[in-house]
């Protein structure tokens, strides 16, 4: 079985993220970029399921500029066999992205996907289930649990109400929730394997995909600053503001 993971090069989690002056974006100049962390939690279940014997490769894929190597050199380092890196200047939006997935689907035939459910500097949450719908594969997302069984993918979904279990025939779409699994770190000896394995450089024309933008950001700004609380003296003042005073959301 072939597993397809995909990977995305944002800012570190740990960065203070500023917006520019003119309002266009945020500041990514002199930043620290990494792999999305629900990202590292995909590669980590796919190597897993490689070394449990039931998965035979596992190859990472990664859209963006050419920085965007090196968070596949990340993915190489913990365990995958071979990277793809599809190389464009050009923003990249969820459906765009779900597009070439599908077209490196068609090239590479996986049997199973596996993606983070969103990515920490948009948040849209859109391009595995895209990628679904593209495909026409099922989709399990949210998955705090996966399990293989012959040509079956059973997945544990986190929901509002819970967990719920769906089963699902391969081949098959599945992005990861934070419960599924702890990423390993890379080790040194393994960084140093990770250069010399191979990785496929691929372009936007050659996976005949229009990859160009939909969606047009207008204005980016900081969220309003909170204005700092107060203390009451007794129980009595504290509820009478919560019935008075309280806003309610």
């Amino acid at each position: 079985m072939k597993i397809l993971v995909a990977v995305k090069r944002v800012v570190d989690y740990n960065v203070k993220v500023r917006v520019k002056a003119d309002g266009s974006a945020v500041e990514t100049d002199g930043v620290k970029f990494s792999m999305n962390p629900f990202d590292e939690i995909a590669v980590e279940e796919a190597v897993r399921l490689k070394e449990k014997g039931l998965a035979t490769e596992v190859v990472a894929v990664s859209l963006g500029v050419a920085q965007c190597q090196e968070t596949l050199r990340t993915a190489l380092a913990v365990g995958a066999d071979r990277a793809i890196h599809v190389q464009t200047d050009v923003e990249l939006q969820p459906l765009a992205v779900a597009k070439l997935l599908k077209a490196i689907c068609d090239k590479e035939q996986p049997q199973l996907v596996i993606l983070g459910k969103q990515a920490i500097d948009d948040d849209c949450n859109q391009t595995g289930q895209m990628l679904a719908a593209l495909t026409g594969w099922p989709q399990g997302t949210f998955a705090s649990k996966v399990e293989i069984t012959g040509n079956e993918i059973s997945v544990v979904r986190e929901v509002d109400g819970g967990l719920e279990t769906v089963a699902l025939s391969m081949p098959a779409v599945v992005t990861t929730d934070l419960r599924l699994n702890e990423p390993r770190y890379a080790t040194l000896p393994n960084i140093m394997k990770a250069k010399k394995k191979p990785l496929e450089t691929l372009t936007v024309d050659a996976l005949g995909v229009d990859a160009s933008p939909r969606l047009a950001t207008l204005k980016v700004a900081e969220p309003a600053k909170r204005k700092g609380g107060i203390k009451v003296d007794s129980v009595a003042t504290l509820v009478d503001k919560l019935k008075n005073e309280a806003r309610v959301i």
